[in-house]
């Protein structure tokens, strides 16, 4: 019995290095109305790969928020989840497995298998007036 035990005060252990998503909460913000899946969003972003901190992506060298809807699957699924209850002005990274980003597939500047790490600003979210924040 004891041998159970110690098994299963294991796992919790063993799952919580296999997540797919880590989110860090790096500067947060206050609001009544978070994102939810549905809500089309704006977000700042700049991409690196954790092998070693090479940038792949940033939108902020492009001087415009990236616009999709949370949820649809329009980005990869580390986005799509770790985006969700957010506030606008609100800053996460969001570290992303490869199989919650672009897995086994290399894309463009991304190797196949990558861990990928994404500090992210909720710039808005449509169609949400100051007043619903």
């Amino acid at each position: 019995m004891k041998f159970i035990y110690t098994l299963l005060a294991a796992v919790p252990v063993v799952l919580a290095l296999d997540k797919p998503l880590n989110i860090e909460v790096t500067e947060p913000a206050e609001c009544s109305r978070k994102t939810k899946a549905g809500d089309k969003v704006n977000v700042h972003y700049r991409g690196t790969l954790e092998s070693d901190g090479t940038e792949f992506d940033a939108s902020y060298n492009r001087g415009q928020p990236l616009s999709f809807v949370v949820g649809q699957g329009q980005v990869i699924k580390g986005w799509d989840q770790g985006l969700l209850d957010m506030c606008p002005g609100e800053k996460r990274k969001l570290t992303i497995q490869p199989e919650w980003a672009y897995g086994e597939r290399g894309v463009g500047p991304i190797p196949a298998n990558s861990v990928l790490i994404f500090e992210t600003e909720l710039v808005s979210i449509d169609g949400v007036s100051k007043d619903e924040l």
